[in-house]
C-alpha cells in the first residue's frame, strides 16, 4: 500500500524537473532562432522559463531552471561563444543574469508559498466553519430537546402544584371538621336530651304517648342534622385517608424546595439549605409534611415581599435535635412580627393579611402534633422570623 503511495510521488517530482528542464530549452531555442534578428534576447526568455519553473514545479526545479540558465547564457550568449570562460569586459552582465535569475526565483517561489499558504489557510478555515456549523447544529438540537424537556417538567410541576393545592384544601377541610365539631355536637346533644324526654315520658304510671313521640320526633331530628354535617363535609373528600410511612425529611425538603424554587427565583428570593446529611427517618404522612413545609415557607415569602433595605433570603435547615428527635427550621429575612402578633400565630382563621384565610399555621399545628411533634415560632421586628418543628426519630414513634 505505501509503495502504491509513494510511487504517485516520485513520478509527479521527476515530472516537475523535467518540465523545468522543457522550459530552458525551449527558452535556449528561442533565444537561439530570435539572436539574429533581435540580438540577443536571451535576457527575456530564461527568466519566464525560471518563473514558470518554480511556479509550477517549486522551488527545487525553479533552481534547476535557474542553473541550467546559467550555463546556456555563458555557454551561448556571453562572449567568447560556445566557450565556459568569461571575457573580464563582459563579466557584469553574467553576475547580472545570475543575480536576475536567483531574484526570480526567489520572488516567485516566495510568492508561490504565500498563495498555496492562503489556499490551504481558506481550505482550513472552509472545513472549521462546516465543524461549527455543524456543531452549532447540533447544539440548537439539543436546547430545542432542553426546551421540549424543561416543558414536560414544567407541566409535571404544575401537576405537582395543583395536587399539593388539592391536598392543602384536604387538609384545610379536616381542621375546619374540628373547628365546628361543636356544631356537631349541638345536634347531638339534643339528641340526648330529647331521648332522655322520650324514656322519662314512657316511665311514667300512665305514659304519654303523645310527648314521648314527639320527643323521638325531635331525637330523629336531630340525629339527621347531625349526619347532613358530616356527609357535606365528606363530600369534598374523593380520596382515601392518608397512610404514614418512614420518610426521609431532607427528600421533603428538597422536593418542596423544588416546587418554589420559581417563585423565589421571581421574586428575587436566595433559598438556601443546610441540611444534615444521614438524618435518621420519621414515621410521617409525606404529603401533610409537604403542605407543613410549603405552608411555612409561603409565608416567609410573604413576609419578604414589602423588603427592600436587605438581600431577601430563605434558609432551611435539618439537623437532630437530641437523640430521639429531629428538627426543622425555616428562617425568613422578612419584616417579622411583635410579641401580641407572634402568640396568636397558630390560632384558627387568625391572620395579619387581607387576604389570608387565618388557617395555614393551624393545620400545619395541627399535623405536626398530630405527628406526635412540635411546632413554635420566634420573630424580631424588622429582623425576620424562624418557624421550627419537631418529629421523633421512626423507630422511636409508633400511633
Amino acid at each position: 500500500m505505501q509503495a502504491i503511495h509513494s510511487e504517485p510521488s516520485k513520478l509527479l517530482l521527476l515530472s516537475r524537473y523535467g518540465l523545468a528542464i522543457v522550459y530552458v530549452l525551449m527558452a535556449l531555442v528561442l533565444s537561439l532562432v530570435l539572436q539574429v534578428p533581435f540580438g540577443n534576447p536571451s535576457w527575456f526568455f530564461f527568466p519566464v522559463a525560471v518563473i514558470a519553473s518554480t511556479w509550477f514545479g517549486g522551488r527545487g526545479p525553479g533552481w534547476v531552471a535557474v542553473g541550467i540558465s546559467m550555463l546556456s547564457a555563458l555557454y551561448f550568449f556571453t562572449p567568447p561563444y560556445r566557450s565556459w570562460t568569461v571575457n573580464l569586459q563582459d563579466l557584469p552582465f553574467f553576475l547580472a543574469f545570475i543575480a536576475c535569475q536567483v531574484a526570480t526565483n526567489r520572488i516567485i517561489s516566495w510568492r508561490k508559498q504565500t498563495e498555496d499558504s492562503l489556499e490551504r489557510a481558506r481550505d482550513e478555515l472552509e472545513i472549521t466553519v462546516e465543524e461549527r456549523t455543524a456543531e452549532l447544529k447540533n447544539a440548537n438540537k439539543a436546547i430545542l430537546q432542553q426546551v421540549e424537556e424543561q416543558k414536560r417538567t414544567e407541566e409535571a410541576l404544575q401537576i405537582t402544584r395543583a395536587e399539593l393545592a388539592r391536598v392543602g384544601r384536604i387538609t384545610t377541610i379536616g381542621e375546619l371538621t374540628a373547628s365546628i365539631a361543636h356544631e356537631v355536637n349541638q345536634p347531638l346533644a339534643a339528641v340526648v336530651a330529647n331521648a332522655d324526654a322520650c324514656v322519662a315520658w314512657l316511665s311514667h304510671q300512665s305514659p304519654n304517648l303523645a310527648e314521648a313521640r314527639a320527643a323521638a320526633e325531635r331525637a330523629i331530628d336531630g340525629a339527621t342534622r347531625a349526619s347532613n354535617v358530616i356527609s357535606r363535609i365528606r363530600s369534598l373528600i374523593t380520596k382515601a385517608a392518608t397512610e404514614r410511612d418512614q420518610v426521609q425529611l431532607n427528600e421533603i425538603i428538597e422536593e418542596v424546595m423544588a416546587l418554589v424554587n420559581f417563585q423565589a427565583s421571581t421574586n428575587n428570593i436566595s433559598l438556601m439549605l443546610e441540611l444534615t446529611p444521614s438524618l435518621p427517618m420519621v414515621f410521617a404522612d409525606r404529603i401533610q409534611l409537604q403542605q407543613v413545609i410549603l405552608n411555612v415557607t409561603m409565608n416567609g415569602f410573604e413576609a419578604m415581599s414589602g423588603v427592600t433595605d436587605r438581600p431577601k433570603q430563605l434558609l432551611i435547615r435539618s439537623q437532630m435535635q437530641d437523640s430521639s428527635h429531629v428538627t426543622v427550621s425555616i428562617q425568613d429575612s422578612g419584616v417579622g412580627v411583635d410579641a401580641d402578633v407572634l402568640a396568636r400565630l397558630f390560632e384558627p382563621f387568625f391572620t395579619t393579611r387581607s387576604e389570608g384565610i387565618g388557617m395555614g399555621l393551624a393545620i400545619s399545628l395541627s399535623i405536626i402534633e398530630s405527628h406526635g411533634g412540635r411546632l413554635w415560632a420566634e420573630s424580631t421586628v424588622n429582623q425576620g422570623s424562624v418557624f421550627r418543628f419537631t418529629l421523633p426519630r421512626g423507630d422511636d414513634f409508633s400511633i
